[in-house]
């Protein structure tokens, strides 16, 4: 299987566009979180109505996924937590989303909200310890926030994980856990893409401006992780023990090359459409 990570696209628009084209070389999409944009002058709800529109299209083209991130919280529940109440009507689409196990070929995908409170919270621990007693050998998790002390969540001054996932990953051991929120730790020094919390892969695939959008592609077959971004395509082998720094991309695979193809719309108007 290979699946398409992304991340924090944060309503920008020509990103989607880009991933819904893309979307058509893989077997699965997981979007890690934050689709919505709290700072966008687009009102919220319009938002979401857009972003559904995306999701059915991917959702028409292969297996998606997609977790709540903090910015896709627009409702508050009965006890007060802030939800992201419109995630779970993209099941409609045959979407897994929050609260959901799916479980592709041999692998089980954990799908996890974002948790604003102790409710959210509980009801992570109840998936998590329900879909821990009948795991296969090999399950992911989709979390928005990468865990704490890890180069993964590292911010430049201090860490911006998730304590509590820390302890999740402790308890259950999970093959690897998805994850976005901290846009610049890809990026910066002492920070990474990935990392190692014990026996579990952790990643975190950043955010870049522009189209497309910073990527990760899982390819379980041949057992690889590849990160791509603007000025840097890399690689690492989820067999092997953790090395740092991450293999360069010198040989693209055939999926890479299809990517690559894709054209920017706006680049390819004609001049006299350009205003």
């Amino acid at each position: 299987m290979r699946c398409l990570i992304v991340a924090d696209l944060h309503y920008t628009l020509p990103q989607f566009d880009w991933l819904v084209a893309a979307a058509d070389h893989f077997d699965a999409v997981v979007f890690a979180g934050d689709a919505l944009d709290l700072a966008s002058i687009v009102d919220i709800r319009a938002q979401i109505v857009v972003v559904k529109t995306y999701l059915a299209l991917l959702a028409a083209k292969t297996r998606v996924m997609i977790c709540s991130g903090n910015h896709d919280l627009e409702e508050r529940s009965p006890e007060g937590e802030k939800i992201a109440a419109w995630i779970g009507t993209v099941r409609e689409l045959g979407i897994a989303s929050d609260g959901d196990d799916l479980l592709v070929g041999d692998i089980m995908f954990s799908v996890c909200p974002w948790w604003d409170g102790p409710r959210v919270k509980a009801a992570i621990t109840r998936q998590l310890e329900a879909a821990a007693a009948r795991r296969p050998e090999r399950w992911i998790w989709v979390h928005h926030a990468p865990p704490a002390n890890s180069p993964v969540s590292w911010g430049g001054k201090r860490f911006f994980g998730d304590t509590e996932l820390e302890g999740f990953i402790a308890r259950h051991r999970p093959t690897m856990v998805i994850s976005g929120h901290v846009h610049q730790s890809p990026f910066i020094t002492n920070g990474s893409w990935f990392d190692r919390v014990g026996e579990t892969w952790v990643f975190n695939t950043g955010r870049q401006p522009g189209r497309p959008p910073t990527y990760m592609v899982l390819d379980t077959e041949t057992q690889r992780a590849f990160w791509l971004s603007a000025g840097q395509a890399e690689w690492i082998d989820l067999a092997g023990r953790l090395e740092r720094p991450a293999q360069p991309v010198t040989a693209a695979p055939d999926w890479l090359r299809a990517v690559d193809r894709i054209p920017d719309p706006f680049l390819a108007r004609p001049a006299a459409a350009a205003g």
